[in-house]
């Protein structure tokens, strides 16, 4: 017995030293398409999987759609044979190395929907081969790896974990449009059923990335760890934003109150206010953890306490702008609110959970007449609906409206311009900064 799983295991390590290992990523969005290119770049032969045909059809002619891909590498990858797609699931059992990267959301109830990683991992059940490890990469509360992926792939293949296949969970650390930090050079972690899963899944990971790989004792110490970089993020955002609710009351501004505070060089990271929390993982990924902890009867009450404080802030902001309109001798109802920016952070496309999306859906509860403009995204798709955005800011389209509400601060907007031509402006990200006429500009 012991021969044989040490056999599986060499002969697995052997195709990753060797970079024969054919590598299936599963999920080709934000996490999976940048993964499968560099996987593809170092040698590999890999194959993404999506349930979405045109992100398929898109690869395979060599067509980019995410941000930190470069659209040329794509292209060569695919052209050398190096880099395919597929929307069928049956490509698994080629498959030596196996990463799910697919969406872990929240249902209405903010309660955590693993139906994405159930559903593929029932699949590669069907279809996975001897010797091949699965990898979650997707976000997702402690004990997931081992209490959901591990009994769908033995109990609905032929295969004993340890034994003919290994599993293990790296969690996805992606930071869509740093300039800095990208797939290849973030460090990695990695947590195994049992040691030889996590050496191998860290060989793979140690064969693809520049960067050191943190050898976890278990998943569920990989997956807690995911939660805490995260929880760590949206309690110290929430401070901000409750300081920002505080120092409007006192006249006080909270820019100027964090970068004085940021000067200390020890004991102080500076996080900013803002109308809300984006992206697939901060808003979600403590709510992940809330759940998991009332199995074992414990709540989570700083972690709960600062999702309300965040999720407020899209409300807040239009209760300040009713605030402000007031006194214009302008109702919300009636009014017309250009937003400015609807990407959940500055100089990328993506909009996954975006504050703005709620700001908007706030404004149009009160009868506000809402357009936005966003040079990164031309059109949004929204709770089943889709919303254009004006596709140039034009002085007229600032001179028309009532209330100009900033909520993603894109650098490549003409600030300048957007002060001297609209009414008034509620900046929420301090991004008119550098503006040195203030007269009509109203901060968070």
């Amino acid at each position: 017995m012991i021969n044989q799983e040490k056999s599986v295991k060499n002969d697995l390590m052997t195709k990753i030293q060797s970079k024969t290992a054919i590598v299936a990523v599963i999920g080709l969005g934000y996490v999976g398409l940048p993964l499968a290119v560099e996987k593809a770049k170092t040698g590999f032969k890999t194959i993404g999987f999506d349930v979405q045909a045109q992100k398929v059809e898109s690869i395979n002619n060599g067509i980019n759609y995410i941000g930190d891909v470069v659209d040329a590498e794509l292209a060569d990858l695919v052209k050398a044979g190096t880099l395919s797609a597929t929307t069928d699931f049956s490509f698994v059992s080629q498959a030596d190395f196996i990463a799910i990267c697919v969406p872990t959301p929240l249902d209405k109830y903010k309660q955590p929907d693993i139906s994405y990683v159930k559903k593929s991992t029932e699949e590669i059940a069907k279809h996975m081969k001897k010797g091949c490890i699965v990898v979650l990469e997707s976000t997702t509360y402690p004990g997931t790896t081992e209490e959901l992926l591990l009994p769908i792939l033995e109990n609905n293949s032929d295969l004993t974990c340890g034994k003919d296949f290994f599993l293990a969970f790296s969690p996805e650390r992606v930071d869509p449009g740093n300039l800095i930090y990208k797939t290849k050079n973030t460090p990695k972690v990695v947590g195994g059923v049992g040691k030889e899963a996590t050496e191998i899944a860290a060989a793979m990971y140690e064969s693809v990335l520049e960067s050191d790989i943190f050898k976890a004792s278990s998943p569920r110490v990989a997956e807690m760890e995911k939660i805490l970089e995260n929880t760590y993020r949206n309690i110290n955002i929430a401070l901000a934003n409750e300081m920002a609710l505080i120092c409007h009351k006192m006249g006080i501004n909270v820019w100027e109150v964090i970068d004085a505070a940021k000067t200390k060089p020890y004991g102080f990271q500076a996080f900013y206010p803002g109308p809300g929390l984006g992206g697939h993982c901060i808003p979600l990924d403590p709510y992940y953890l809330s759940w998991k902890a009332r199995e074992y009867d414990f709540h989570t009450k700083l972690i709960e306490t600062s999702g309300i404080i965040n999720d407020h802030m899209p409300e807040y902001v239009v209760e300040r702008s009713s605030k402000i309109l007031n006194r214009y001798q302008k109702p919300l109802n009636g009014s017309k609110i250009l937003i400015l920016g609807v990407a959940y952070k500055q100089d990328i496309n993506d909009y996954r959970e975006s504050p703005a999306l709620t700001v908007i859906h706030h404004f149009e509860k009160q009868g506000s007449q809402v357009s936005y403009y966003d040079p990164h995204v031309e059109e949004y798709f929204h709770d089943g609906q889709e919303k254009k955005g004006i596709t140039d800011l034009t002085v007229e389209a600032l001179q028309e409206a009532d209330l100009v509400v900033i909520t993603t601060a894109h650098s490549s907007v003409d600030y300048q311009k957007v002060q001297k031509h609209a009414t008034v402006i509620f900046d929420t990200k301090n991004a008119m900064k550098k503006v040195a006429d203030r007269e009509n500009i109203e901060l968070l």
